[in-house]
């Protein structure tokens, strides 16, 4: 067990829960359960928990036994929604309590978002007055808001205080609050008016009132902020932790920095799913059934199968000069892709810029302006290699510059399309990330198609 642990120790921290999946796995068909629990001993809940995540099934609750009470508190905050459910199932009722009773109240509130309301009901009863009061609080806030995220476990203080008094609060409070590296000062109304670092404290003066290190100017968020404009602040004034106020400026909790993290990761994979036409329901992609995957991405894939459809209705209308020059016909793909390709890259880029705020001074105009010259440029440099490519595959003159004339034409459109839809999406209260990859060069793909067999009629004067 010894060359186990020295293993996990000389490992790097990426490759830790993969080793100690295999070791554990190993161990538990031996069911050689000292072994496995000498194998989690030096291992970071985290790791513990993505080691269990990625057990068979038969094995994870006999894996999670192994832990005592304080670790399978730690590891149960980091698992997967889908692997919490299942042990809840494994676990005798009293156990659920107590590990559900002690965790953090807006992981557990977490928690209760994806279990069935019958089994949230029977755990709220069981659970112990202050806990039950902490996740009614947060769960009647609406879902991805300060509120719903914040935790109400926190140190508050009052500025008659004198530093050393701020101290022994803070040593008697620590256990019960999440975070003690930031202090909040309220009047006696709970309004909050000020803010201490546990660094300032340390430093001053024993016998200072705490109002003379106290920060006045503090940003906080009021519990109706979305999410996403919590994380962005935080990460705009290198936070880690803001605080949450009602409308009443009365502090009601706080939103820390690891709790930012998830939501970043979170709201990035929708962005990512959404993009690539998945509809995310923000759980696990490789853990979820095939036929949830296939009714997941099968939306999307029917609006391009009818949009292609148009596509090749347009094109056999095209039917009497394609007869009269049949090449025009082997530049069609050449073209419909680039401008889709063309499209995504400029959506891409600005709903990135709505998601950072990097574009909110330069206004809509100007953006699309700018990406229209992108794609002129962009028109020209591609426009010019098929025309010459082109001549050189076929040997006809006009149908090259029909072919590059049409290419210059789509790229511009095709850029104004992918910069000026995400405008439009958020201004109709839809998410800019429905202008995803697959609908904007579908959509190209249409209207390049007609501006491609327009040219071609004018250039070769049909």
């Amino acid at each position: 067990m010894a060359e186990s642990v020295s293993s996990i120790e000389n490992t790097p921290h990426s490759e830790i829960p993969e080793l100690v999946r295999n070791q554990l796995e190993a161990l538990l068909e031996k069911n050689n359960l000292e072994g496995a629990k000498s194998l989690l001993v030096p291992v970071k809940a985290v790791d513990i928990a993505e080691a269990i995540e990625n057990l068979p099934e038969s094995m994870q609750a006999i894996a999670f036994r192994l832990l005592s009470k304080t670790e399978a508190i730690e590891v149960y905050e980091h698992l997967d929604s889908s692997v919490q459910q299942a042990l809840i199932e494994e676990f005798k009722r009293q156990e659920v309590i107590e590990i559900v009773d002690q965790m953090s109240p807006d992981d557990r509130a977490r928690l209760f978002d994806e279990l069935p309301a019958k089994v949230v009901r029977r755990l709220l009863a069981e659970m112990s007055p202050k806990e039950r009061q902490n996740t009614a609080l947060l769960l009647g806030y609406q879902e991805d808001t300060a509120g719903r995220i914040m935790t109400p476990e926190y140190i508050s203080l009052k500025d008659s205080l004198t530093v050393e008094q701020t101290l022994q609060r803070i040593r008697n409070l620590a256990n019960a609050s999440e975070i003690i590296y930031y202090l909040y000062v309220t009047d006696a109304s709970r309004h909050l008016t000020g803010i201490v670092s546990l660094r300032d404290l340390v430093l001053a003066s024993p016998e200072a009132p705490l109002s003379a290190i106290v920060t006045r100017e503090v940003v906080s968020v009021y519990t109706d902020t979305d999410q996403e404009e919590v994380a962005r602040l935080i990460q705009r004034y290198d936070l880690l932790a803001i605080p949450v106020v009602d409308r009443e400026q009365r502090l009601v909790g706080v939103v820390t920095v690891d709790d930012v993290m998830d939501i970043l990761e979170q709201e990035t994979t929708e962005d990512i799913y959404t993009l690539g036409g998945v509809q995310s329901d923000g759980d696990n992609y490789f853990q979820t059934n095939l036929l949830a995957v296939a009714r997941k991405r099968v939306v999307w894939l029917f609006v391009l199968l009818l949009t292609n459809t148009v596509t090749g209705s347009i094109i056999q209308s095209q039917e009497d000069i394609l007869q009269q020059v049949v090449t025009l016909a082997a530049f069609i793909p050449l073209l419909t892709g680039t401008g889709g390709n063309v499209g995504a890259q400029s959506s891409t880029v600005v709903i990135r810029g709505l998601n950072t705020d990097e574009i909110r001074s330069l206004g809509v105009g100007y953006v699309i302006f700018r990406e229209a010259l992108a794609g002129a440029l962009l028109g020209l440099i591609l426009g010019s290699v098929a025309t010459l490519w082109s001549f050189w595959l076929q040997g006809s003159l006009v149908v090259s510059i029909a072919v590059g004339l049409s290419l210059i034409a789509i790229a511009i459109l095709a850029s104004v399309a992918g910069s000026a839809l995400p405008f439009l999406f958020r201004s109709l209260g839809l998410d800019p990330a429905l202008m995803s990859a697959p609908f904007i060069t579908t959509a190209v793909d249409v209207l390049g198609v007609l501006i491609y067999f327009n040219i071609a009629r004018i250039v070769l004067d049909l």
